[in-house]
């Protein structure tokens, strides 16, 4: 049977090789299809925005949203909406026709390529997805290295993204990720110069992450150390996932007073730490553990959900909560309402909140609290209480655990792992990685707790900057001297910039897991592991001892 689709930018891709029928995680095949031409017309707006810039020339910065938000449409669980992602491959083209007469008027010589040249019709689109997708380059290592590249832009969209909402941007950003995707369009690229590409990506990652942190913490105050209610009201309430913490400040603001009372869910729990958000007395708690759980959970809740990013899930055929789906910004399912931003970037949430407030309370699915709020000003802030407690030997290792959770069994591990750890090693999270082990019992030490979790997946640029921060202090030459090591949970390609991020840090020996990507070509993934020292994981027992944890 031919392949109806052809897919392998996240973890779970099917048989470890890719989805070729239809997604693990639920995306249909004329979606996937839609996602190529999207990603396409993408490709080829870059290649005239990234000529324009060249020659001097501005670029509009409607140009600069549009592929941030094209990009983020397109990574794992985000979108399955075809309406959707056709009318940004609608948009995209009339974008690129306004470019390319810019280009003319100007006297700019354009690449003849068909990223370019290609201007066909709705009823032409479903063909020409056919031919543009993963599978357009023939060869494997070339192929993986320029998959590498993309999925890191995806990830680095989706934090610019977050930022630019926040009325944070930085033009050399864009100008990067309209130039990569350029250059693997007009240029034959060999290997070393790809591999070139794909370290200036986790630079930019670095830096985009670095961009997101200071419109997070200037915006709404640095975390601090927070106990999170999991319990439940008495009120009708709204659940809220995703990574967009704009829009929770204006959830915040519309529910304040109204009897409905607020809950976070999945990737969306940190925003308890910010000290802005403390004031809004019906900001419950957390709801439930991270995205996969949310068919149950969201049954469970009983009132609206938003989701503000990825991850969804598909609701299956029967499920009673459909109808109480809201999206907005880059995801989208049909049937779901999506909510739009208005001229200023703000929502409108009455009709959710309406909806509320028929619902009955959440039923109760845990109770107690958990512990977060550990992002680099407040870890440095403890800096003295860390460095005496590394000096004493109370604590021996840190052990990175950031990335994403995952419905496969195989992640069991992380919570074994963590349980298994020696009453002497502190874990580092951020991500939703944190759902495998943070409601663990595993105590503190010298009253640090022995889980430090510093927030979302955007986050682990927090973890970089307390490791670059206990290198001075210890007055080490390199970073892969301090008693850390890394043992990171991937998924989608939020992950993936991380990765690259401490790649560019000059990271080495991290142990990623529960599966290498798939997209790495047996040549790709020996660069990584010759020169980087990357490598899968195994048993708890096995690793453990590989890691240096136990003898």
């Amino acid at each position: 049977m031919e392949n109806s689709m052809f897919c392998y930018q996240c973890q779970e891709t099917s048989r470890g090789i890719a989805c070729v029928l239809k997604g693990v995680c639920g995306k249909n095949s004329s979606t996937s299809s839609a996602m190529d031409l999207l990603l396409f017309i993408v490709r080829g707006v870059s290649v005239v925005a990234d000529n324009l810039r060249v020659k001097g020339q501005a670029v509009s910065p409607e140009v600069d949203r549009y592929i941030v938000d094209a990009l983020f449409s397109t990574i794992t669980n985000a979108n399955f909406d075809d309406a959707s992602i056709l009318n940004r491959v609608d948009k995209g083209l009339q974008i690129r026709q306004d470019l390319i007469m810019q280009s003319e008027k100007a006297g700019i010589v354009l690449p003849s390529v068909d990223e370019i040249l290609w201007n066909g019709q709705r009823t032409e689109y479903e063909e020409k997805a056919r031919s543009v997708g993963v599978m357009r380059e023939s060869n494997e290592d070339i192929r993986s290295l320029k998959e590498l590249v993309v999925y890191g832009l995806k990830g680095m969209a989706a934090y610019l993204e977050h930022a630019m909402r926040l009325g944070y941007n930085d033009e050399s950003i864009h100008s990067f990720i309209q130039s990569a995707l350029s250059q693997m369009v007009v240029k034959a690229m060999t290997t070393d110069e790809l591999i070139t590409i794909v370290m200036r990506t986790g630079e930019m990652g670095v830096q985009t992450m670095a961009l997101l942190d200071k419109a997070n913490t200037e915006s709404y105050g640095n975390p601090e150390i927070t106990k999170v209610n999991i319990g439940v009201g008495s009120n009708p309430g709204i659940l809220i996932s995703g990574h967009d913490l704009h829009d929770i400040e204006d959830l915040l603001k519309q529910t304040e007073g109204t009897g409905v009372d607020v809950y976070t869910h999945g990737e969306m729990l940190p925003a308890h730490y910010y000290p802005a958000f403390k004031k809004y007395k019906h900001f419950v708690g957390n709801y439930g553990n991270a995205w996969w759980k949310q068919r149950e959970e969201f049954t469970a809740f009983n009132g609206p959900i938003v989701f503000t990013t990825n991850c969804i899930v598909p609701p299956l055929a029967n499920a009673i909560y459909k109808e109480r789906l809201f999206t907005s910004n880059s995801t989208g399912y049909p049937g779901c309402k999506h909510i739009e931003s208005e001229a200023q970037g703000h929502k409108d949430y009455s009709e959710v909140i309406a909806l509320a407030k028929n619902c009955e309370a959440p039923v109760s699915l845990e109770e107690g609290e958990i512990v977060g709020g550990f992002a680099h000003n407040q870890v440095l802030e403890l800096a003295d209480k860390v460095v005496d407690a590394v000096k004493s030997g109370a604590i021996r290792k840190f052990v990175v655990m950031a990335g994403c959770d995952g419905r496969m069994k195989n992640r069991e591990y992380y919570s074994e792992f963590a349980k298994a750890l020696p009453k002497d090693c502190v874990i580092l999270t951020a991500g939703c990685a944190k759902y495998k082990y943070n409601k663990l019992n595993l105590g503190d030490i010298n009253g640090i707790p022995r889980v430090l979790d510093a927030g979302q997946c955007n986050d682990s640029y927090s973890l970089a900057v307390i490791a670059l921060k206990l290198k001075e202090v210890f007055r080490l030459n390199d970073i892969n001297e301090l008693p850390i090591v890394y043992n990171i949970a991937w998924y989608e390609q939020k992950a993936v910039i991380v990765l690259l991020a401490l790649l560019y840090l000059g990271v080495k020996n991290i142990h990623l897991g529960p599966t290498l990507p798939a997209f790495l070509s047996p040549n790709v993934a020996k660069i990584l592991v010759d020169n980087f020292g990357i490598s899968g994981i195994g048993t708890v027992d096995e690793d453990l001892k590989n890691f240096g944890i136990v003898g």
